[in-house]
C-alpha cells in the first residue's frame, strides 16, 4: 500500500514560500533605492540587497528542489508536482538528513540517476521538540533499501 513520507507543507516551501517571499522582499529593496536622493545613500540599501541576493540564491537551493516523496512495498514514488517517477527501492544507496536545518531535510542517494537527479530531497513530517535526533523516516527507507538490496543479491 503506498504511503507519503512527505511533510503536507512541502508545496508550502517548495511553491508558497519562495513565490511570496523572494518578490516581496526584493519590491522592498527596490523602494529603498527608489526613495528620495538623500535617503538612498544610506548604507542599509546595500545590506537589504545583499541579503536580500543571498536569501534568495538560499531559498532556491533549499527549498525549490524539494520533492513529494511517498512509498510502497517495491518502488519509491518521487514528484515535482508536475511529473511522478517511480524508483525501485533497490535503487537507495544511502539516506541521509541535514538536522541543522529547520525542516530536516532527507536525502535519498541513488545508484543511478533518475529523471530528478542522483540525489531526491524531500521535507518528513515535522516533529516537534525534536531537535537533534534522526527522523525515523531515515531508518526506514534505510531498512527498505537494505532488504531489496539483499532480495537483489546486493550486499551492503
Amino acid at each position: 500500500m503506498r504511503r507519503s513520507l512527505s511533510s503536507w507543507q512541502t508545496w508550502l516551501m517548495k511553491i508558497f514560500f519562495p513565490a511570496v517571499w523572494i518578490p516581496l522582499f526584493g519590491f522592498v529593496t527596490l523602494m529603498m533605492f527608489m526613495v528620495s536622493p538623500d535617503v538612498a545613500d544610506l548604507p542599509p540599501k546595500w545590506i537589504f540587497l545583499l541579503v536580500w541576493i543571498a536569501a534568495s540564491v538560499f531559498i532556491c537551493w533549499s527549498c525549490i528542489r524539494l520533492k513529494e516523496v511517498s512509498v510502497d512495498d517495491d518502488f519509491l514514488y518521487v514528484s515535482n508536482y508536475l511529473k511522478e517517477v517511480s524508483i525501485p527501492l533497490s535503487e537507495i544507496y544511502d539516506v541521509t538528513e541535514n538536522m541543522w536545518v529547520n525542516i530536516h531535510p532527507v536525502t535519498i542517494h541513488l545508484k543511478s540517476p533518475s529523471e530528478f537527479g542522483d540525489k531526491i530531497v524531500f521535507m518528513p513530517p515535522t516533529r516537534y521538540f525534536a531537535f537533534f535526533s534522526s527522523h525515523p523516516v531515515v531508518k526506514e527507507l534505510k531498512e527498505l533499501a537494505r532488504s531489496k538490496n539483499k532480495a537483489a543479491g546486493f550486499i551492503r
